[in-house]
């Protein structure tokens, strides 16, 4: 397996024009106060997961990006507060119309890099050509998602209410300065999430790209500066010691809006001066289980395993981190399982049907054959042919047999293709696990007998917020709730969530008198507020 994994990698020279890019692409420019402007400092090279072989196996250089300091990190805070002005700015003062019209033009403009940031997605993060389009194509479809979602918002809110002889009309207002940070694994996708309806509900933002998934935002910038107002949004790049730590400290950010570990959110978080006026929203670790009940239909219960644990390397909050499987079935479906992992192609991510692509962050090869050897001491055995094999950055799944709870398996998120399956006699033993973990994202149960899935449905929406009954864990459909209990998440986000939590409910009220009456008729048919509106957004 090392000499095919060694051969995975591709010579320059054969590269195919799916993924195809001129490199090095050293990005040199930032958006800070509408304008886009020209670093002049230190970079920090790219270099991508996807070796060459070149004369033997060579790292891969493709780029570079500013490592920006206090001062540009700052001078992008102090370019953010301007435009939001306390919520007197063209931004949060503008109708929902006009700042739906600059999302539609960004999209158009978005649209038109798609080619470039479908092959950096490859080249970064070592995703799948098919999932690398995927999941451009479903950010769009989110931005669109999110638009409609605002619509029906606001024509929900366009309406006054009398109660206890007051007039009020209750709307949502923007929270002011959000910064925005996304993870490695979905670096377009999930930083949209919570960038756009950030965005949308008059909030103004600072983003800083996650360390592995640079280099794609990049086409964007342009795209940012001619859709949205002057300040609206603003790049910063490099260390967060240097860049974040400092908006942290200054105490005008209102809003934090995280997608990572909770150790970085924590310290993030403790660095603001008024932890009350800060509001977080954050996507956590996970570690979800999936419950293999007797009755489980084998078959599709593999299928789904293996695709919820191995999808993207395993690299997902949503993945399936563990498996407790009955007693009575353990035998049939780990042979089963193995021998469907035994079909898994690895390779690059351009390759047609490839399944196992390239780790993008440093040293995680090792981190994973750390939590195999680990295992093995305390009794584990792995069950599959060429589990663990590695080459660099590739690293076969290692499907764990005999897992027990003085494993480091058991207990840590692996985000990395480890399969751990643990054997039950007794479903309080997963159970167990469930409620005692420190995390609470979601859950599978596999079985066909209605009474014990309905009982462990019940006991689970207690400690997760997702059961998924014979399928695999996921985030989509993107109307639902994604969110999670314990540390595994703070506030929720979906289509219509997201637009909630990033704004505040907000009303004008008045006593029922005829001046006031007077007052409120006039403002309406005259359109002299954008906030104190009837208008019906179609």
């Amino acid at each position: 397996m090392s000499t095919e994994l060694n051969l995975s990698f591709p010579d320059r020279k054969l590269l195919p024009d799916s993924c195809y890019m001129s490199f090095p692409l050293n990005q040199t420019e930032y958006l800070i106060d509408g304008e886009i402007q020209k670093w002049v400092g230190e970079f920090e090279k790219v270099y991508s997961p996807v070796f060459l072989n070149q004369n033997g196996v060579i790292e891969n250089y493709i780029g570079s990006y500013p490592l920006m300091d206090k001062e540009k990190s700052l001078l992008a805070l102090n370019s953010a507060v301007k435009a939001f002005d306390n919520g007197n700015g063209e931004w949060p003062k503008m109708t929902i119309s006009d700042r739906i019209k600059c999302f539609k033009h960004f999209v158009l403009l978005m649209k038109n890099e798609r080619t470039a940031i479908v092959k950096l997605l490859m080249w970064e993060i070592g995703k799948s050509l098919s999932d690398s389009e995927k999941e451009f194509d479903r950010t769009i479809d989110y931005i669109n998602d999110t638009i409609d979602a605002l619509k029906k918002l606001d024509r929900d809110s366009s309406r006054f209410t009398i109660s206890q002889n007051i007039i009020a009309q209750v709307r949502r207002a923007p929270l002011g300065v959000v910064l925005c940070m996304g993870p490695f694994n979905y670096p377009l996708n999930e930083t949209f999430t919570t960038l756009i309806p950030a965005l949308i509900m008059g909030n103004v933002i600072i983003f800083k790209p996650p360390k592995h998934g640079v280099l794609l935002h990049s086409p964007l910038l342009k795209a940012f500066k001619e859709a949205f107002p002057k300040g609206v949004i603003n790049t910063v790049y490099g260390d967060g010691k240097k860049v974040i730590s400092p908006l942290m400290e200054s105490g005008k950010i209102n809003v934090l809006a995280f997608i990572g570990s909770s150790r970085v959110a924590d310290i993030l978080k403790v660095q603001h001066p008024k932890p009350h006026r800060l509001k977080s929203i954050l996507g956590l670790e996970a570690k979800n289980p999936a419950i293999i009940l007797p009755d489980a239909d084998i078959e599709s219960t593999v299928k789904e395993c293996i695709s919820g644990a191995l999808s993207f390397n395993g690299q997902r909050c949503t993945a399936l981190k563990i498996l407790f499987v009955h007693e009575s079935i353990l035998e049939s479906f780990s042979e089963r399982f193995c021998k469907e992992v035994s079909k898994l192609i690895i390779g690059m991510p351009w390759d047609n049907g490839v399944n196992i692509t390239p780790l993008p962050e440093t040293n995680k090869t090792e981190y994973l054959i750390a939590l195999v050897e680990d295992a093995l001491s305390h009794g584990a055995k792995i069950a599959n042919e060429n589990g663990g094999k590695f080459n660099r950055s590739l690293f076969f799944p290692a499907v764990l047999s005999n897992v027990n709870n003085q494993m480091r398996i058991y207990h840590e998120e692996q985000f990395g293709p480890i399969v751990p399956i643990v054997s039950f006699k007794n479903i309080s033993e997963p159970l167990n696990y469930v409620i005692s973990s420190d995390y609470g994202q979601q859950a599978s149960i596999f079985g066909n007998d209605s009474d014990k899935i309905a009982e462990l449905i019940d006991t689970l929406v207690n400690q997760v917020c997702r059961v998924n009954v014979n399928s695999q864990c996921q985030r989509g459909p993107d109307e639902f709730p994604f969110t999670g209990r314990k540390d595994s998440a703070e506030g929720t986000l979906s289509v219509s969530d997201a637009l909630k939590v990033f704004s505040i409910r907000t009303l004008v009220a008045a006593k029922e008198n005829d001046l006031n009456k007077q007052i409120i008729t006039d403002i309406l048919k005259e359109q002299k507020s954008n906030f104190l509106s009837t208008d019906f957004i179609f």
